[in-house]
């Protein structure tokens, strides 16, 4: 049973400040006490370095971090050895392109939309500098979703990759991730998933979607800061080189320069990882297994649609979004600049953000570069809600000028 004055009671900082409407998930997520807890444990019961020792206590760490590998294994459906930490979903996204960029060469080429976070842009952007691949974008509705039979008029042999956001992290777009996998390979491209916005509010079975590559944050799903993961099938994460060389990943090297690494998925975790926040991570993963990823999913689309139906009639705002059933609610006031916007929600103790949320070529799409963002998750309430709606109404460019005067 989804109870959510229980939930909420799990969460520190929602105790801590009462007077806070904190819809700003998209950037990060607040942490429930057993994840705190379990990063203190470390800290007071289990420090040390893992997989570096033999002693007792180095083995209880050891045993505490491939722990969470296996737990997060069992939160996607895949075999732990698919299962790299490193330290954020940008560094996750930036292993694989620079993985296939031994692969690629001159005229291949790239499949992406201009909803895309930079991380999933600027490490391609980087190879058509570099190698000479092409980019081309695929059509998107005015919602931002892709239009799977113009994505099928684009595929031909040329095409290697896909790289697509699950839910874009502005408009909360969901792509058709299943078809546009089956489609990847039915011309032999693989298919990068960038999970931030979608691995912390849905289901996602790397498995039956048949995923190539994904990767999410820790710190956007009630985990730590500084932990990324990254999914790869293991026979693609044994074809692509690591980004980064060092102690950990390797099982010996020569003076001559010979290296032998050691498998997968360890070759991709060089020097001292993050450990208290991969231990806390897993503390997260299983906080929201307990609760049901669906049952999640389930009351924030109903709170979204909550917020959407109160923001829709208002006629001084702009709602770039309002038929996606997920992910934020972005929108604008008219003829008021979304960061003054934003300043006087925030003299409310509404927390949003605004700006191009990294999103810098959605404006070809939307017509703006600066919007502001309402993210939830399933520990924000209806009254939240209504208080937020509320200041809204009041936006004007006389309210948002008088916060800074």
């Amino acid at each position: 049973m989804f109870d959510l004055e229980k939930i909420r009671q799990d969460f520190p900082m929602l105790k801590n400040h009462p007077e806070l409407v904190y819809f700003d998930n998209g950037a990060t997520t607040f942490k429930p006490q057993v994840v705190i807890d379990k990063v203190e444990h470390y800290y007071t019961h289990a420090t040390a370095n893992v997989h570096r020792g033999d002693y007792a206590l180095s083995v209880e760490v050891d045993r505490l971090y491939d722990e969470t590998r296996a737990i997060v294994a069992r939160f996607l459906n895949c075999d732990a050895s698919e299962v790299a930490f490193l330290h954020n979903d940008t560094e996750c996204l930036n292993q694989i392109v620079y993985g296939l960029s031994y692969q690629l060469k001159k005229g291949d080429i790239v499949l992406t939309s201009v909803a895309e976070h930079a991380s999933n842009l600027l490490p391609w952007y980087r190879l058509k500098e570099q190698l000479g691949i092409e980019i081309k974008y695929l059509p998107v509705n005015a919602q931002g979703v892709v239009d799977l039979e113009a994505a099928k008029a684009l595929m031909s042999k040329q095409v290697k990759v896909i790289a697509l956001a699950h839910v874009t992290n502005v408009l909360g777009s969901v792509q058709p991730i299943q078809e546009l996998c089956e489609l990847a390979h039915q011309y032999g491209a693989y298919m990068v998933v960038d999970g931030a916005q979608s691995v912390p509010h849905r289901k996602v079975d790397v498995k039956a979607l048949d995923l190539d590559f994904l990767t999410f944050s820790s710190h956007k799903m009630c985990g730590p800061n500084g932990v990324g993961v990254l999914y790869g099938k293991k026979e693609l994460l044994e074809n692509i080189p690591p980004l980064v060389l060092g102690g950990g990943m390797n099982a010996r090297f020569q003076s001559d320069g010979s290296v032998l690494l050691k498998d997968v998925p360890t070759r991709f975790e060089a020097g001292t990882p993050n450990i208290e926040g991969v231990i806390g991570f897993g503390a997260a993963c299983e906080y929201l297994m307990d609760i049901g990823m669906d049952q999640i999913h389930n009351y924030e689309k109903e709170l979204r649609s909550y917020f959407a139906e109160q923001i829709k009639p208002l006629a001084h705002i702009q709602f770039y979004n309002p038929d996606n059933a997920t992910g934020p609610i972005t929108f604008n006031a008219k003829e008021v600049f979304a960061q003054d916007a934003a300043g006087y929600l925030a003299s409310k103790n509404i927390a949003v953000r605004s700006g191009n949320h990294c999103a810098k070529i959605l404006h070809e799409l939307i017509g703006t570069d600066s919007t502001i963002r309402a993210s939830l998750y399933f520990y924000n309430t209806k009254e939240e809600v209504d208080r937020c709606v509320e200041a809204i109404k009041e936006i004007s460019i006389e309210n948002a000028i008088g916060v800074f005067f």
